[in-house]
């Protein structure tokens, strides 16, 4: 049987704040996360994502020219 808890619970252990668990729930980076009307399911062994470090062309820093 495939245990789930709610993002509340995933956030407290992951110690972060529950929107961020949303969202890294609604951009599919946790598998098996299903949302059942306005709450989320996550699986209860789900591993916390990683991030990656790059950051988007628009994020990156821009250098001064001399």
């Amino acid at each position: 049987m495939n245990e789930h808890v709610t993002a509340e619970e995933m956030a407290e252990r992951w110690n972060v704040s529950v929107r961020q668990v949303q969202m890294l729930c609604r951009a599919g980076k946790i598998e098996g996360a299903h949302k059942f009307g306005k709450v989320w399911a996550l699986p209860a062994d789900a591993p916390k994502p990683t991030r990656t470090g790059k950051l988007k062309p628009e994020r990156r820093p821009k250098h001064k020219e001399r």
